[in-house]
């Protein structure tokens, strides 16, 4: 609607490591970009997974309140630890409300690149 602003627009990251280029990613999906962007990168930072992996990993989305939709991929002990913090846990069973991604990154070390395509919706990456 005119004179409104969208939740979010369809805009990708970029990932750097002190202050030298990693490379770009992004997760679309409206209210699951920001979501999908925050998941990918913790999925690469904090456990070191390669694109591919962080792309594939079970997701989550906040939605309201103490509402939380996860896939049916997550753990069933972290359903359940979720359900003892006091959150409402729907497990969504169609996998492409969690956004769909790609990531490029470029190892400064060995100068070469990796990527990884979304395995929720149809995509690839190729290289020449």
């Amino acid at each position: 609607e005119g004179g409104k602003r969208p939740i979010n627009t369809i805009i990708p990251g970029f990932l750097t490591k002190n202050g030298t280029p990693i490379g770009p990613f992004g997760v679309m999906g409206g209210f699951m970009q920001p979501q999908g962007h925050l998941q990918v990168l913790m999925n690469t930072i904090d456990f070191g997974l390669d694109p591919q992996t962080a792309l594939d990993a079970p997701r989550w989305q906040w939605m309201h309140d103490q509402t939380v939709q996860v896939e049916r991929e997550v753990p069933a002990v972290t359903v359940n630890r979720l359900v003892a913090a006091g959150h409402q846990i729907v497990v969504q069973p169609e996998p492409n409300v969690f956004g769909r991604g790609q990531v490029l990154w470029r190892n400064p070390e060995t100068q070469t690149y990796v990527g990884g395509s979304e395995s929720r919706t149809d995509g690839a990456m190729a290289v020449w």
